[in-house]
């Protein structure tokens, strides 16, 4: 298989009354969390399944509407890339309606992602790291000392600037990017997500919420009950986490508040295709990618992965003729899907995953099926399985590393797979292999979520080390410590912001900016920068956890500097983004 998995890396986030938690799963995790749902999420409020029927290019889709009516099946809607959601209570319909020439298969519209893990994914250590809270503020690794770096241009860094090592690793600074092109208010990038928080005063001052758009209605069996009467939350608001985190680390303004992101001079749209709870059905993601393209953002990203399937094959033995089919469904549907928003000038990033797997050379798959709870089963897979949207073609896969540039522990990697990396954090990059809270990514935290989630002490300040506080005047805002991969791909879609910032050109359609995808692409690779493999190439991971307890976990890299299994064509750079030739722009 191809590139793996989660885009939704690892995510260590501030968990009620405890720590981190690791968004995919990782080596050494513990069991998921409980969710909420119980029974089958293809269900409707009105207890009707919902399918995604791809229809065949090619067909007359009035065949393709005449057999989902002869299956008993009735259509919701239809989009303009050759599917339609809908509704059936006939057990058969799937069989039925695979039966015509005109359709290439019906999906179960289901979780189609899970977005950054933190309240799904795997919780890392949860119980031992609690003990370690504490004694994490003075160890080692990042400095809380106030930032005294100088300013280049007239940039001041942010307070928290100091916390930022993932910013200073790509040289998204105020000596570095931020003085020369922080970006532009005409470039928009996509967050494809659970939400953004587009109230949160580290993020306000760039949201555009009249293109904002959720597509997505809260299940109350899934999600718990509902904020709002209607069930669709306002396309400003985020009751997860995992989205602010990603829009603030892309695109926080630079404010005399808080953070700055790898751009904070673009246009931050919320396109809305998770559940509260981090699922992914298929058609919401679906008409997210076509979404972007119509209104002519400039890059997506995309942290979350397809469910029920963690590899999507297509004849696996494993599988019965309507598994295969299904996940024939959403590998070709994802992928006409992202076509069309890189026709319509769209560059999608993803996060590659987090299970410390060389996508390269998958062995078996014990995840998948995940839904509905229990239905995982030992697979057996192979590199023809991939993992959608990441392994999609025209997507840049992202992988994940640590403050001393190491990959990320939990990282998915692979010769074949990984196009670029960016910081995604890493716990226990440290000399003594401890964890530390500051070796995670730091961004943007919903207030409301951090009061919820009892972060915070009755006077607003924080209680645990994984949330911080920043104020100006009278103007507080909140942060917390992520990491994973879904962390990564982020900063490189702010690199990909400032390309484009750079290099683009009037949108004529649009307004704005705009520049080719596959352009936008190269400057991207371009400008990363090579790293080299370990040496030895078999590199070992040493964890010790708060109990005293040791993982060891080892990943081989191969490949060249210029090209690897970890680092792809290296660690993107927002300052050589930003300064890079203007060829064939």
């Amino acid at each position: 298989m191809r590139r793996n998995r989660i885009f939704a890396g690892i995510a260590v986030s501030t968990l009620v009354a405890t720590t981190i938690s690791v968004a995919a799963s990782g080596p050494g995790d513990a069991a998921p969390r409980v969710r909420a749902a119980t029974g089958d999420r293809s269900v409707t409020a009105a207890g009707t399944p919902q399918y995604v029927v791809l229809y065949k290019q090619g067909e007359s889709p009035s065949v393709a509407r005449a057999a989902i009516a002869a299956a008993g099946g009735s259509i919701v809607k239809e989009n303009k890339i050759g599917f339609a959601l809908a509704t059936s209570a006939d057990p058969a319909f799937v069989s039925k309606v695979d039966a015509s020439a005109a359709v290439v298969g019906a999906a179960r519209n289901r979780v189609i992602g899970v977005a950054p893990a933190e309240k799904r994914a795997r919780v890392q250590d949860l119980e031992r790291l609690t003990p370690q809270r504490d004694a994490a503020k003075g160890s080692g690794g990042q400095s809380d000392a106030p930032s005294t770096a100088a300013a280049g241009a007239g940039v001041a860094p942010e307070p928290l600037a100091n916390r930022q090592w993932d910013m200073r690793q790509i040289g998204a600074t105020a000596t570095g990017s931020y003085a020369v092109n922080p970006g532009s208010k005409q470039v928009m990038v996509g967050i494809i997500d659970t939400g953004v928080d587009g109230s949160h005063p580290d993020i306000a001052p760039n949201f555009n919420l009249a293109l904002s758009r959720n597509f997505v209605t809260d299940m109350p069996d899934i999600d718990g009950p509902c904020e709002h009467p209607s069930c669709v939350d306002p396309a400003d608001e985020d009751d997860d986490g995992h989205g602010t985190h990603v829009a603030s680390t892309i695109g926080s303004p630079i404010n005399s508040l808080g953070i700055a992101g790898v751009a904070p001079g673009v246009t931050l749209v919320n396109i809305r295709a998770g559940q509260d709870t981090g699922f992914f059905f298929l058609q919401p993601t679906l008409d997210a990618l076509v979404y972007a393209g119509d209104i002519g953002v400039d890059v997506v990203n995309m942290s979350f992965f397809t469910d029920p399937w963690l590899f999507n094959c297509l004849n696996n033995p494993a599988d019965s003729p309507a598994e295969q089919n299904e996940q024939r469904v959403i590998r070709e549907a994802t992928q006409r899907a992202v076509t069309y928003a890189v026709d319509h000038g769209v560059l999608p990033v993803a996060a590659e995953g987090n299970e410390a797997t060389d996508l390269g050379h998958p062995t078996v798959d014990d995840t998948s099926p995940d839904f509905p709870l229990g239905s995982a089963r030992h697979r057996v897979v192979d590199n023809s399985c991939i993992t959608v949207p990441t392994e999609s073609r025209g997507v840049v896969a992202v992988s994940a590393t640590g403050p001393t540039t190491r990959k990320a522990y939990y990282s998915n990697y692979g010769l074949e797979q990984t196009d670029i990396a960016a910081p995604g954090g890493d716990f226990y990059d440290s000399p003594n292999n401890t964890g530390d809270p500051r070796n995670l990514v730091l961004a943007a935290y919903p207030a409301a979520l951090a009061e919820l989630n009892g972060d915070l002490n009755p006077d607003g300040t924080p209680n645990n080390p994984f949330v911080v506080r920043d104020c100006n005047g009278s103007t507080c805002a909140y942060y917390q410590y992520l990491q994973g991969t879904s962390m990564a791909s982020p900063h490189a879609v702010g690199v990909a912001a400032l390309i484009v910032s750079r290099f683009g050109r009037v949108d004529k359609a649009h307004g704005g900016l705009g520049l080719a995808a596959d352009k936008t692409r190269e400057t991207l690779l371009r400008t990363a920068v090579p790293h080299a493999c370990p040496q030895p190439r078999l590199f070992e991971y040493t964890r010790v956890r708060a109990d005293g307890s040791v993982g060891h976990e080892e990943a081989t890299c191969d490949g060249p500097p210029q090209r690897n299994g970890f680092y792809g064509r290296g660690i993107v750079n927002a300052y050589a983004a930003s300064i890079g030739r203007d060829d064939d722009h």
